[in-house]
């Protein structure tokens, strides 16, 4: 695993055609990076992806969880029912859902025609073409992030909530000062398992966008690859790439260090 992320540094200061012999070219490919409008709309795309889905599937799942925590009809079914998108394949799940948002047959705009209003080209359009994959996200990693809160929750001790109950605390206050408190360290680890997650994605742009319209969904690992692996561009890839893995280590850094306890 080092090896890869050293020789990614070591290719950035060069140009590379992987068939050639890599030419040093010092801060060259930094300096291409910070005039490219491409990069910086992707890097924002990136941010305007992990933002929509981030949040949403955190608590979504965390609404999840505390549902299916409790004693309901068919809860073991339910749980599977909502984890199982987690482990379908991401390119299934595109090629599935660009059906559904199909401007033709699709069965969103369908529903939106039976309530009497027009349908969208949900992944042609520059408007609508990122929120329809954040959309399909949210049914992607809402199930895996009610799992983990539910592993959480299950940890709790019940003696707490009878504890509180005793001196009238209600449900509202049982959540707030109960069950946030002791999931402090679960949300830590969702969270940063999900913003890897929102800055590493490729597969569902990939299938269901390809970057486009225009470059309102390419994100960061995309264009990373396009330049790469499809124009050939090794040290420019590997710059931006580089760049990926110190923006990825602050956030990362900074999340751990919020969630950290106080000492």
């Amino acid at each position: 695993m080092i090896f890869p992320i050293l020789f990614t540094f070591y290719i950035s200061f060069h140009k590379w055609t992987i068939l050639g012999k890599p030419d040093f070219v010092g801060l060259g490919n930094y300096y291409q990076l910070l005039t490219d409008n491409v990069f910086w709309i992707s890097l924002w795309n990136t941010l305007y992806y992990t933002l929509g889905t981030v949040p949403f599937s955190m608590a979504l799942g965390l609404a999840g969880a505390i549902l299916l925590n409790r004693k309901i009809p068919l809860r073991a079914f339910f749980r599977g029912v909502f984890f199982a998108p987690v482990v379908v394949s991401l390119v299934a799940t595109g090629l599935i859902w660009s059906w559904m948002y199909n401007p033709n047959y699709g069965l969103f705009n369908h529903l939106l025609q039976f309530v009497g209003i027009e349908g969208v080209n949900w992944l042609s359009s520059t408007t609508w073409a990122m929120p329809a994959v954040i959309i399909t996200t949210l049914w992607v990693r809402t199930g895996y992030c009610l799992v983990i809160y539910l592993a959480g929750l299950q940890a709790i001790p019940e003696s707490l909530y009878e504890a509180v109950e005793i001196d009238g605390a209600n449900a509202w206050q049982k959540f707030w000062y109960v069950t946030l408190p002791l999931l402090k360290h679960t949300t830590t680890f969702v969270l940063v398992i999900s913003v890897i997650y929102g800055f590493m994605v490729f597969d569902l742009i990939y299938t269901m966008t390809n970057g486009g319209p225009g470059h309102s969904t390419t994100v960061i690992v995309q264009y990373i690859y396009q330049k790469a692996f499809v124009e050939g561009d090794m040290g420019y890839g590997s710059a931006l790439g580089a760049v990926l893995f110190l923006i990825m280590m602050v956030l990362v850094a900074i999340q751990l260090r919020l969630g950290r306890e106080k000492g």
